[in-house]
């Protein structure tokens, strides 16, 4: 373990290089399946944490392309934090001009304004200046929550898995024709929410679902074959030609019409590790203890739908989720 966290910490140092004097984009630390086994590391997180951030040393474009996904997803909210900031200035404006009254009136005097009136317009003007504030550093944080979730959602795309077919893809080429439902916890637990699911495995392929079992330690356990931060061959070379952005990705591959053929009732994990990280991520984020028996259910656009502690119930499943050929899943599309 400590040579492998010292072999991450070297290639966290590579990569940071490469993205600072060599304009390598982090879609590509994020797409290239060499470096599967270095993205289930910490030193990934942190490395991924800094370009999310932003800067102008490391992960500026990343950071920028976070912030188009999240101004279409929030379209107004640069309005309102433009609104904000004009009105804090407009009370900041009127303060300076009560202040000296306030002066006056708190001196007396003849001539000396009244300083009740003064003193709750002065109220008023420090209450705007305090509450708009709050709101724009509110609307900050609201992004940057946003910016980490979308965040969590590409690197969620981007995790792999083998069909029943062998054939091994990203996550994001199920986009469209197939919800999968992620079972993460103890092998007896996630093998029992399987076996009861086959019951239930009629109506559950009607809705595109398929199961994706995740067993805590799997992504530990000692891989001989593998040297480095480089995947297996077999496994690279399963893997499709793809380019950095989604688009260019799902056009790179043979046909969502040939993979939905491929598609059965369950696949099989890729890069468990890479896997794991991703779902302790988001037990964090939900305030879920990393560990626990948990499930995430997808949308056909490969958002989070629905999430719990424990095991799905499949009957409740059933009769939430709507056929493909429904309407409400193809508003989903």
């Amino acid at each position: 373990m400590p040579i492998e966290r010292e072999e991450g910490k070297k290639a966290a140092d590579s990569l940071r290089t490469a993205l600072k004097e060599y304009n390598l984009k982090f879609g590509t630390i994020l797409n290239d399946p060499d470096l599967a086994s270095f993205r289930a590391l910490p030193e990934f997180k942190e490395l991924q944490e800094e370009a999310r951030l932003g800067g102008e040393d490391i992960g500026y474009g990343f950071r920028r392309d976070l912030k188009l996904i999240s101004e279409v997803q929030a379209p107004f909210r640069g309005i309102r934090r433009f609104f904000y900031v004009a009105f804090t200035a407009a009370a900041g404006i009127s303060l300076l001009f009560t202040l000296p009254v306030l002066l006056r009136a708190i001196k007396g005097g003849d001539g000396a304004p009244d300083i009740l009136e003064t003193s709750k317009n002065a109220g008023i003007n420090i209450g705007g200046i305090v509450v708009f504030v709050a709101l724009y550093l509110w609307e900050n944080k609201k992004e940057e929550e946003q910016l980490a979730l979308i965040t969590r959602n590409e690197t969620l795309s981007r995790l792999p898995l083998r069909l029943s077919t062998n054939r091994v893809v990203e996550l994001v080429q199920l986009r469209d024709t197939a919800r999968p439902v992620i079972l993460a916890g103890n092998k007896e637990t996630v093998s029992s929410a399987m076996r009861k699911g086959e019951r239930f495995r009629a109506e559950l392929l009607r809705r595109g679902i398929i199961l994706v079992p995740v067993v805590w330690g799997e992504g530990r356990a000692p891989q001989v074959e593998r040297k480095g931060f480089g995947s297996s061959p077999k496994a690279a070379a399963s893997l499709p030609s793809i380019g950095d952005e989604f688009d260019q990705r799902a056009q790179s591959v043979v046909g969502k019409s040939k993979i939905k053929a491929e598609i059965r009732f369950k696949a099989e994990v890729v890069s468990p590790a890479e896997w794991e990280r991703w779902i302790r991520d988001q037990q964090k984020s939900e305030g879920i203890t990393p560990g626990e028996d948990v499930y995430i259910i997808l949308r056909l656009d490969g958002r989070v739908r629905k999430s719990g502690r424990g095991m799905p119930d499949w009957q409740e499943i059933v009769q939430d989720v709507p056929p493909l050929e429904a309407f409400f899943s193809k508003i989903e599309r």
